[in-house]
C-alpha cells in the first residue's frame, strides 16, 4: 500500500513539474520561409491564389495518395476552399483574403490538430523582374504540454517541407512564359 502511495505521489509531482515547465514555452508556433522567384508577381500570384494549382507545388495540398480532393467554385480568391479526405486525415483550407499585389492569407483545419493561420506574401523585387516571397504559418498551441512540445519542434518538422514547396513553386513559375 505504501508503495502505491509513493508511485501515485511521484506521478502527481512529475506531471505537475512537466506542466509548470511547459508554461515557459510559447503558446504559439511560427514557421517562416522566404525566397526570390525569378518570375513576375502576376505569375507567382496566379499559382498561390488558385487552389487547384496547389497540388503541383504544395505537398500539403494532397496529404496522401488516397486523399480525395474537392474544390469550391471558383477555386481562387477570397472565400475559395478545398477539402480532402483520406486514410490518414481530413481537413479544409480556406483563402481568407487575396490581393494580386500582396498575396494570400489562409486558414487550414485538419481533424484532430490545431488550426493553422498562414499567409504567402509577395512583392516585386527592387528591379521589378522577380518576386520576393514570404510564407508563414502560425499555430496557436494552448497550454497543454504535448501541444507545446509539438510547437517547439514545428520549425524542424515543417520548415524543410516549406523549403521544398517554395523550390517547386519557383521551378513552376520560372518555366512559365513571361
Amino acid at each position: 500500500m505504501r508503495f502505491m502511495k509513493l508511485i501515485l505521489i511521484s506521478i502527481i509531482i512529475f506531471g505537475s513539474l512537466i506542466f509548470l515547465t511547459s508554461l515557459i514555452f510559447p503558446s504559439t508556433a511560427v514557421v517562416e520561409r522566404s525566397g526570390v522567384i525569378q518570375a513576375p508577381v502576376d505569375v507567382v500570384y496566379a499559382q498561390i491564389n488558385d487552389l487547384k494549382a496547389w497540388p503541383s507545388w504544395n505537398p500539403w495540398a494532397k496529404p496522401d495518395s488516397t486523399a480525395a480532393l474537392s474544390f469550391s467554385s471558383p477555386a481562387s480568391g477570397a472565400g475559395a476552399y478545398y477539402t480532402w479526405s483520406g486514410k490518414q486525415n481530413e481537413g479544409k483550407v480556406t483563402i481568407l483574403d487575396s490581393a494580386p499585389d500582396k498575396g494570400i492569407h489562409y486558414l487550414m483545419n485538419i481533424n484532430n490538430l490545431r488550426p493553422v493561420n498562414g499567409g504567402i506574401e509577395i512583392k516585386p523585387t527592387s528591379d521589378g523582374k522577380a518576386t520576393a516571397i514570404f510564407w508563414h504559418m502560425e499555430i496557436k498551441l494552448g497550454l497543454l504540454p504535448w501541444w507545446k512540445l509539438r510547437g517547439f519542434m514545428a520549425d524542424r518538422v515543417y520548415g524543410s517541407t516549406m523549403n521544398d514547396a517554395l523550390n517547386k513553386l519557383s521551378t513552376i513559375c520560372e518555366s512559365r512564359p513571361q
